[in-house]
């Protein structure tokens, strides 16, 4: 993928182009990890059943999908 120009908006943000982030499956509210490089910022998805395999946190994966499911229900109760 071509390398894209972005600004940076009030508060620091930057809003990542369309195409970059349906390539990459990234939402609202997906977590990625920033970090620096010398001088470049490094902006990588995070997959968090990855990070729980890594750990080796021993799951089971229903409970969870159904736990984040019912998470997921009560914060837009709040909105």
């Amino acid at each position: 993928m071509k390398s894209k120009i972005v600004r940076i908006g009030k508060k620091g943000v930057i809003v990542i182009p369309k195409d970059v982030r349906e390539a990459l499956g990234i939402q609202e509210g997906s977590p990625v990890e920033v970090r620096l490089e010398g001088d470049k910022i490094i902006i990588r998805k995070k997959d968090l059943w990855e990070e729980i395999v890594k750990r080796g946190v021993k799951i089971n994966a229903e409970d969870a999908e159904r736990e984040l499911d019912e998470a997921e229900e009560e914060w837009l109760r709040r909105l």
